[in-house]
């Protein structure tokens, strides 16, 4: 069976795109999956994205972490496949589609590459130690470094990820230094288990915890550098809620083709 990819990236988070608008590809198969996302046995990504039709939507965003489980929500994949889906003429320059942690509203550029879309509100923000801990569409730990550019994130963040607060259930770190204007940010990510260029889930965590750290309320927007580019987040702060909140930045496409792949993979495909 072959099947036709996209590969699209936003600030570096790379990700697989599959138009399964007609079903027909069963992708409740984690080898399926994880042997797509290995980088070198298959196309290679951070993660792997179907878009499918839903009533009542523009579309529906099915989303799996590289390891070939389903996720929480991608915030960098949500832009990617808002573009995926300008790219296949589903949308025009606006949309409403539905993911995994409820219904999303997007924007995208004239040209076709830029994203800015609104995720989930947050009203609870908490703390593990000097930490803070938040669901953004995903869970999520911020804390702050110095020196980031030379921190081994992988080790460190595995470690967190893995200890026994959250090893059951894991959580994506965000290491987070202070710059001139910005935040620069760096992340370990469940189901990669890894470092990866990006995550804007994450990227919206950082805005949301430093604004909370601030008393930072009213109309925010936030700047934030991770090892792939550049992305923004705009929000509204009360002292306790956080809504109108969007997740900005490019979502590009990379390039396009075929894969063949067996009508069935063994479970330890991806070991």
């Amino acid at each position: 069976m072959k099947v036709h990819f996209y590969k699209y990236q936003g600030a570096g988070n790379d990700f697989i795109l599959v138009d399964n608008r007609n079903n027909s590809i069963n992708h409740q198969n984690p080898a399926l999956i994880a042997s797509l996302c290995d980088r070198r046995f298959g196309v290679g990504g951070d993660g792997l994205l179907f878009l499918q039709l839903k009533a009542g939507f523009d579309f529906e965003m099915i989303y799996y972490n590289a390891d070939g489980q389903p996720s929480s929500m991608c915030g960098n994949g949500g832009r990617c496949i808002v573009a995926f889906a300008r790219h296949l003429g589903v949308i025009g320059l606006e949309t409403n589609f539905l993911a995994v942690d409820g219904p999303h509203y997007a924007k995208i550029s004239d040209q076709g590459d830029f994203v800015s879309l609104q995720m989930s509100n947050v009203n609870e923000i908490s703390t593990d130690g000097a930490a803070s801990v938040l669901d953004t569409g995903s869970p999520h730990y911020v804390i702050m470094a110095s020196d980031l550019e030379n921190k081994d994130v992988y080790t460190e963040g595995k470690a967190i990820r893995y200890n026994d607060t959250y090893k059951e259930k894991g959580i994506n770190i965000n290491f987070v230094e202070e710059m001139d204007g910005h935040y620069f940010v760096r992340t370990y990510e469940r189901g990669v288990e890894d470092e990866t260029f990006a995550c804007g889930t994450g990227a919206t965590a950082v805005a949301l915890a430093m604004a909370k750290s601030k008393n930072q309320t009213g109309d925010g927007s936030t700047k934030i550098k991770v090892l792939g580019g550049k992305l923004n987040v705009r929000f509204k702060y009360d002292g306790t809620n956080f809504d109108s909140i969007f997740l900005e930045g490019p979502a590009q496409l990379v390039f396009e083709g075929d894969i063949s792949i067996p009508e069935v993979l063994p479970s330890s495909a991806n070991n």
